[in-house]
């Protein structure tokens, strides 16, 4: 008997305005991030993302997006946005994780083999796989080597981000088989200012490819 399997889960990063949120939504993004790194172009303040968050309906999950932040500020912007969950893009260690009262997403730059050997050290609920960048944290808009992302797959389920666009979201799900796909600048106009058409159209293509099982 063939297994059924659930469409790819789609997460919006870089969510500065109610407009693209709502747009998300109804295009019918699975998941929201706010980046609350004050460094990135994308940064959005605390209160607009609470504002934004408390309009949104039920079922739709918010990520906190934090770049090497101390725990309790972490945890106090959970708390007051009411997140669901924060992905964490720093250089936080397994220790840290598990201080955070929340789900923790925590983002691997994979630039050869040997990165992928941290990711079983950390007590995490999703890994989600970046491309290597020596001057950033992430939403480079380069893509890693896709086959060597599979192999993180072993840890637990994987995100896969980097570079996507509706351009290659395709090509990128049937290699990687990812548990969920998170996009940020494929799908801008510019820095924290969405393109409808690319959003919506990347949407579209990610839900109707087909992912595995997230663990194989």
């Amino acid at each position: 008997m063939a297994t059924i399997q659930p469409p790819t889960r789609v997460k919006i990063c870089g969510n500065t305005q109610w407009k693209d949120a709502k747009l998300a939504v109804e295009s019918g993004a699975d998941a929201l991030g706010f980046i609350f790194y004050r460094k990135s172009p994308r940064y959005i303040s605390v209160q607009k993302a609470r504002e934004i968050i408390a309009q949104l309906p039920p079922f739709i999950e918010t990520v906190g997006v934090f770049v090497n932040e101390s725990a309790e500020r972490i945890n106090q912007v959970v708390e007051r946005c009411e997140l669901d969950a924060v992905q964490l893009h720093g250089d936080e260690s397994p220790a840290f994780c598990k201080k955070i009262r929340c789900k923790v997403i925590k983002a691997f730059r994979i630039q050869n083999a040997a990165s992928l050997a941290p990711i079983s050290k950390y007590p995490v609920r999703g890994i989600l796989v970046d491309a290597f960048s020596p001057d950033a944290y992430g939403g480079t808009g380069t893509t890693c080597d896709w086959n060597l992302v599979k192999r993180a797959k072993k840890f637990g389920p994987v995100i896969l981000a980097g570079g996507l666009t509706p351009g290659n979201v395709e090509e990128g799900i049937k290699i990687v088989r990812p548990w969920a796909v998170d996009v940020c600048s494929g799908v801008e106009k510019t820095p924290g200012q969405k393109d409808s058409k690319k959003l919506r159209l990347f949407i579209q293509l990610a839900k109707n490819c087909q992912a595995s099982a997230w663990r194989q």
